[in-house]
């Protein structure tokens, strides 16, 4: 807490609010670690697979972690912090051939309304889940939207700038499963091939793509631009603030092979 900037305090919304506003601006969704366990060929879990593992590596190295990893580690914090927070699974879509769970997220529960706050979407606030008889007005991404009768967030990343849905398909899972669901990633994910970054830093989401960085403003417009192995290691340490020592140690992004089937 004293990391992040925040005091502890009731879990009310306004709780809910500080900390993860404060969460969107200092833990960064990032493949940094993955990368280097994939590439190396190391056992074991993958890194950020428990809350203490994940924090450990984030005040040590400034390290966050993929969306099993990042959303595990804010569920354990909030839920420490007295909040009646759920682990959900999701599917994020930004292609028509994905057809199972691929995703991670936390679910807030207050005072009969249900909150989306997401270690990957970062979207600086948490995100209502309306009624369903209450009309979903359009606004700004990341927003609400209902898909097929499923809550989801409409958000965007470099690759489908116009924005794509995460939908949730199931509120309520156990560690186990969430486990589970995490450790089958290291056999294939586009994740663990490709540097992939973002963070808040005011109005802006910031990151690494696709090889470039990039920058969305409050309006959803885009630049990016490309960066080589000395530009990208001076994004991670001096504005994402990752360590050196884990910097030089991430490997260039490698072609993503084929998703075998049933992934």
């Amino acid at each position: 807490m004293e990391r992040l900037g925040v005091e502890p305090r009731t879990p009310d919304l306004a709780g809910l609010r500080s900390v993860y506003s404060a969460w969107c601006s200092a833990v960064s969704f990032d493949t940094s670690l993955k990368m280097i366990h994939i590439q190396k060929g190391e056992s074991g879990p993958l890194p950020g697979s428990t809350a203490e593992s994940f924090f450990r590596a984030w005040l040590e190295y400034g390290t966050g972690g993929t969306c099993w990893a990042g959303n595990g580690a804010l569920h354990d914090l909030l839920e420490a912090l007295g909040f009646d927070v759920a682990r959900a699974i999701a599917t994020m879509l930004p292609s028509a051939d994905i057809r199972s769970p691929n995703h991670g997220s936390v679910i807030v529960s207050l005072d009969g309304e249900c909150w989306i706050v997401d270690a990957s979407i970062l979207s600086g606030e948490p995100i209502r889940i309306p009624r369903p008889e209450e009309p979903v007005s359009p606004g700004p991404l990341p927003r609400f939207e209902w898909l097929e009768g499923q809550p989801s967030v409409v958000w965007r990343m470099l690759t489908v700038p116009d924005g794509f849905p995460c939908r949730i398909e199931q509120v309520g899972a156990d560690a186990q499963e969430w486990d589970e669901l995490h450790q089958r990633t290291a056999s294939w994910s586009p994740f663990n091939y490709q540097l992939n970054v973002r963070l808040l830093r005011g109005d802006l989401s910031i990151g690494i793509a696709s090889g470039k960085r990039f920058e969305f403003d409050k309006d959803g417009l885009v630049s990016a631009t490309p960066l080589d192995r000395d530009g990208r290691r001076r994004f991670l340490t001096e504005e994402i603030g990752i360590s050196v020592e884990v910097a030089d140690l991430v490997p260039d992004d490698s072609p993503v092979p084929p998703r075998p089937e049933g992934k």
